[in-house]
């Protein structure tokens, strides 16, 4: 089973303990309101979410960590990569995003586990170029974009919902930590 660590953060694979805490993060308004349209995931679509994480991993090689805090081994949400099939015209492409429960926010978890798992994609999955994609209007992921060193590829919708987004990109050679 693979594992990536960094000095406070265990990403790991789902286990069934996951199953709570992550379903609290995915019902809180707040944490949701720049996935898709906006609404909130119930306990049984985040189950679903779940297992479509590890058929990821079994299927490409790559997918969603669940990201632990080592310290306490709390669930603090994702990161990960995955193929953002919901936007076309970016295809064929890998994306790494997050998400995190608001009490993990304004910590540099996402930037911590971001950073590890950039590492990783190229590295490990011999990627050569990684997008991460956002909603026009959450500064915060797309500051942590920035500072992972992304640059702006373009704005555009998303076709799911009809929302405006922007498509940041970093490649291998331009990785810097």
């Amino acid at each position: 089973m693979l594992n990536l660590e960094t000095s406070r953060l265990l990403l790991r694979r789902w286990t069934d303990r996951d199953l709570l805490p992550m379903s609290r993060i995915n019902g809180d308004p707040e944490v949701m309101q720049w996935i898709g349209e906006g609404t909130t995931r119930a306990e049984d679509q985040t189950k679903v979410f779940i297992e479509r994480c590890e058929e990821m991993w079994e299927t490409q090689g790559f997918g969603l960590f669940a990201v632990e805090i080592r310290e306490t081994e709390e669930l603090a949400g994702f990161v990960g990569l995955s193929v953002p099939t919901f936007l076309p015209e970016v295809m064929p492409s890998v994306e790494i995003g997050w998400r995190l429960g608001r009490s993990f926010w304004g910590k540099g978890i996402a930037t911590e586990a971001a950073e590890e798992t950039l590492r990783f994609g190229f590295e490990h999955c011999d990627l050569n170029k990684i997008l991460s994609i956002c909603q026009i209007g959450n500064i915060a992921s797309e500051h942590i974009m920035q500072k992972l060193g992304m640059y702006l590829e373009r704005e555009t919708a998303d076709p799911s919902c009809g929302r405006r987004v922007r498509v940041y990109a970093i490649e291998r050679q331009n990785l810097t930590f």
